[in-house]
């Protein structure tokens, strides 16, 4: 017998939402979207005509109440993510939030545990681990190929000056700039791909006019688990650039455009200097396969790839690299 799909709705509905949640619905097999809320009521019921949405909900209460969802999917400014998430649970249902999952790790700890405390399904939007290109280089590493990794180093560079979400430079709705903004994402990957975790940060930031008293450009030194040393450089000054690549022992294995989903990403493994193979790898179905997965996990089949613990481990992360900044010494994962 054919299950129904697990029904959807995105709490804080925006530019991300339109981009890349709507058409991944569509694409879904295991999940539907069936509501959603945003503040501007206005442009929410235009929305909800446009994407053609069943339910346009008045107030986060009436959607996180409904009877006709089963999982909040919760998009909203960080600072919100810690109120609209325990506001679902309380409603009983399984949630999905987007990443960074908090202001702060003291909030995503308080998450984590309602959570755990409620039995409910909650998962981060870490995309990116349903990136096959991502999942290539974690098999690669995995299997030896390039003997003991050593050092690793993820990049993310954007333009916020252009960025549709204008809430990402408003230091009372984000949790920070880059760092937190694509940074988290840099942190997870290295986190996914090399099944490490990560023990200390040292951050050098740089502010500027546009950020205020937030980071515009930044770089972390890394020390992780199994002897890894990571670098991971970000930027909101920049036109848009992502990289992932590990060194190891026996060679090396680099992505350009590894942390995207917009085009084929080109991962190369490298030996003593030499091209050894390339691989081309096609990432535009990660956003479907991570709502088929939370949907599968969300019945009991199978687990979620990003899980709430990673989300707090990723933030302890983000609060060590700010603290790192703000004294200037490298800071300890707490």
């Amino acid at each position: 017998m054919t299950q129904l799909p697990v029904r959807f709705a995105i709490l804080g509905f925006g530019h991300h939402a339109v981009r890349r949640l709507v058409p991944a619905f569509l694409r879904s097999e295991h999940a539907m979207l069936r509501g959603m809320w945003r503040r501007d009521r206005v442009a929410a019921l235009q929305d909800c005509a446009s994407h053609q949405i069943p339910h346009c909900f008045s107030t986060r209460e009436e959607l996180c109440s409904s009877p006709e969802i089963d999982v909040v999917f919760i998009t909203s400014p960080d600072a919100m993510h810690r109120d609209d998430m325990l506001l679902a649970l309380s409603h009983g249902k399984a949630v999905l939030c987007e990443k960074p999952l908090a202001m702060n790790a003291a909030e995503a700890e308080e998450m984590n545990a309602a959570a755990k405390a409620a039995h409910a399904l909650f998962g981060v939007a870490q995309n990116f681990r349903y990136n096959r290109s991502l999942e290539w280089m974690r098999e690669q590493i995995a299997a030896g190929r390039i003997g003991q990794p050593q050092l690793a180093h993820a990049q993310y560079v954007y333009s916020a000056k252009t960025a549709p979400r204008k809430w990402i430079t408003d230091s009372n709705l984000a949790c920070g700039g880059p760092i937190a903004d694509v940074g988290v994402h840099c942190i997870d990957a290295l986190r996914f791909v090399l099944g490490q975790d990560v023990l200390s940060i040292s951050t050098v930031a740089r502010k500027d006019d546009a950020s205020g008293e937030m980071d515009a450009y930044a770089s972390l030194q890394m020390e992780m688990t199994g002897g890894v040393y990571a670098d991971v450089t970000v930027s909101a000054r920049g036109l848009y650039r992502t990289l992932v690549e590990v060194v190891g022992s026996e060679g090396a294995l680099v992505a350009e455009n590894g942390l995207t989903v917009d085009r084929p990403v080109k991962v190369v493994v490298r030996q003593a200097g030499e091209l050894v193979e390339t691989t081309v790898i096609d990432n535009s179905d990660g956003y479907i396969r991570m709502l088929d997965s939370f949907a599968r996990a969300f019945r009991g089949e199978g687990s979620f790839a990003a899980s709430g613990d990673d989300g707090v481990l990723n933030m302890r992360g983000l609060d060590a690299a700010y603290k790192s900044w703000a004294t200037g010494l490298r800071e300890p994962l707490l």
